[in-house]
């Protein structure tokens, strides 16, 4: 009479260990996983240099660096990613990881450089990536003399270079290369043939 009682005891011991068991297999998994997930790393590319707008992506301008950036790590071009014909559709700074939105096809690119030379010079610390605005003044008589007071040509350009201007009619000792939108080619050429008087300002500097 007595055994019946017992084994109902024991069976349910028996499941109540095993239960056990796996509750505190299922606690070391997640653990596991946990710590797994906080120490993995994956390849991504981080620029070893200022890359401007529509530069052309090549792999000497880049180090692979090991980071663990979780589930954001999609959104960053890994080594692999890097093909012939990308250029930045942004500019890229520095040291920065590049996120997949900041290359594009060359194809796709509706920008192009213009040098300008700078009738009131260039800041000594201008460099490529900063952001100017181009003014111009048109000139008053043929003899380009005197000229009409500056106004504002194109806003929110790029730095690509700045270089050592050349030619004995070289009006300052550096000139600017800027990134500007092919829409706004025709009216800076027209500038520059026309004789007006070009200045590259600084974004945040009064002209």
């Amino acid at each position: 009479m007595d055994l019946m009682p017992r084994s109902r005891r024991a069976f349910w011991g028996d499941l109540r260990f095993l239960i056990g068991l796996v509750l505190v297999a299922a606690s070391i998994g997640g653990v596991w996983l946990v710590v797994s997930s906080s120490t993995a790393s994956d390849p991504v590319l981080q620029a070893n240099r200022t890359i401007v707008v529509g530069e052309a992506l090549v792999s000497a301008d880049f180090r692979v660096v090991d980071v663990n950036l979780g589930a954001a790590t999609g959104e960053y071009l890994a080594p692999h990613d890097l093909s012939p014909g990308q250029v930045a559709q942004r500019t890229i700074a520095q040291g920065e990881l590049v996120p997949r939105t900041a290359a594009e096809d060359a194809d796709t690119v509706t920008t192009t450089t213009v040098v300008i030379d700078s009738a009131t010079g260039l800041p000594r610390d201008l460099a490529p990536g900063d952001v100017v605005e181009v003014w111009h003044a048109p000139p008053l008589d043929q003899g380009r003399t005197a000229y009409d007071s500056p106004r504002l040509l194109v806003a929110d350009v790029t730095v690509s270079a700045v270089t050592e201007s050349e030619g004995v009619l070289a009006s300052t000792g550096a000139v600017a290369e800027v990134v500007i939108d092919r829409a706004d080619v025709a009216a800076v050429l027209a500038a520059i043939t026309g004789g007006s008087a070009l200045s590259v300002v600084p974004i945040g500097t009064a002209p």
